[in-house]
């Protein structure tokens, strides 16, 4: 939007200033709209770079369909766009008023006769989309993503039970038996150092140790078999006081895992799969404030004060944008950064704190908001008033301080 044009269009806003202020509010929304879905791009391939390995590894040596990854990656990304969707209006509302002011676009539109507050409606219009988006993701998204997760990876681990063993980790996923591999050659589809503990017989527990083994599945059902080879089965029976040892070429475990779905099919919801009403419901049948009561309360909270981060963020990133110049647009960008990481350091903070109980997970989850508010008012009053902002000050000096402290450095 070139100073001709706004000037052109001020001759018609004299008669008709409402229509030059729809003009303005369509504008901006438009131009916020581009680098807010830039962001949320970025931010969303970052945050499953951080998945990357564990992705790889489902593909290449558990042999699961790129069908069924993308499936995986689709149900996470509700949990991930709750914390991508407020950094991302941020964002784009602090780009966006860089770009303006660095083009001088912010001040033809004063010269227009147009405010500072009147530029703000778009701002909290595009934060209230943002803040519907996010609330959608925490109230249905993440509960519904989160529960069909767990029924995808646990119907996974009954198709590919290579999924569920570790290397050097115990695993108890059948009902009273033990595994413990030391290593997992995937590509000849071997376990080697094997160690099993054995009570599924009744005042007996057999312990069975060989070098090496395999794994396989029968089609169609949930039945695998361990064959394992040159082996040790130690018996002890209690109620006899008996024990034997018997040595084997080869040996046959069957484990049945049909059973153990069915029994995880009626397990607890997990506190992120539980609606606003069931979180309720545990808070108030709790009998004493433990690790759960405190638990059930923030995931409560979180649900709406994330929304609200986005009206919060991005109230605060328009006058960090109108206020940096052309020369001094990094500093507009680096306050918005560094302001971001202040409020998930709060909301840590709030989390650890809250699920200890040292104060109440209310408090926790929406100090950072209100923190971000305040600022932003704050600098929103300086804006208008044509004042610099201090905090720009204060990280100029901050700034300024470590680059003499690192020349001091080099010189000794």
């Amino acid at each position: 939007m070139s100073t001709t044009i706004l000037k052109d269009r001020k001759k018609h806003a004299i008669y008709n200033p409402m229509k030059f202020n729809s003009i303005v509010n369509r504008y901006v929304l438009t131009e916020m709209l581009a680098p807010f879905c830039i962001n949320v791009l970025v931010f969303t391939f970052l945050f499953l770079m951080t998945e990357l390995i564990k992705i790889t590894n489902w593909i290449v040596n558990h042999n699961l369909s790129i069908l069924s990854v993308l499936t995986l990656i689709f149900f996470s990304m509700p949990w991930f766009l709750m914390f991508i969707i407020p950094m991302s209006v941020m964002l784009a509302v602090v780009l966006t008023f860089l770009r303006m002011s660095g083009d001088n676009e912010i001040v033809a539109l004063k010269s227009c006769g147009l405010s500072v507050y009147g530029l703000l409606p778009p701002v909290l219009i595009f934060s209230f989309a943002g803040f519907l988006l996010t609330l959608f993701m925490t109230l249905y998204g993440v509960p519904k993503s989160k529960a069909t997760l767990e029924d995808m990876v646990l119907e996974m681990a009954a198709s590919n039970v290579n999924i569920g063993l570790k290397e050097r980790t115990f695993n108890d996923a059948f009902k009273d038996v033990m595994l413990y591999v030391n290593e997992i050659d995937l590509n000849q589809k071997k376990l080697i150092d094997i160690f099993i503990e054995d009570k599924r017989k009744q005042n007996v527990i057999s312990t069975v140790v060989a070098p090496e083994g395999r794994m396989f599945s029968e089609p169609g059902k949930f039945v695998f078999h361990m064959v394992l080879s040159n082996g040790t089965i130690h018996q002890t029976n209690l109620k006899e006081h008996s024990a034997n040892s018997i040595r084997f070429d080869t040996y046959t475990l069957s484990l049945d895992l049909k059973k153990e779905l069915e029994k995880a099919e009626e397990r607890e919801k997990g506190r992120e799969e539980m609606s606003i009403a069931e979180l309720q419901q545990v808070v108030d049948e709790s009998v004493e404030k433990d690790k759960d009561y405190y638990k059930a309360q923030i995931v409560i909270h979180r649900r709406f004060s994330f929304p609200v981060a986005c009206l919060a963020l991005g109230f605060l990133a328009f006058p960090l944008g109108i206020q940096s110049k052309s020369g001094k647009r990094s500093s507009g960008l680096i306050l918005c950064l560094f302001f971001f990481l202040l409020y998930y350091l709060l909301l840590t903070a709030g989390y650890t704190l809250g699920k200890k109980g040292i104060y109440p997970p209310a408090i926790g989850m929406w100090l950072p908001n209100l923190t971000m508010a305040g600022i932003g008012l704050y600098s929103l009053f300086q804006t208008t008033k044509e004042r610099t902002l201090k905090i720009e000050r204060l990280l100029q000096g901050i700034v300024y301080s470590l680059s003499r402290l690192r020349h001091h450095k080099r010189i000794h």
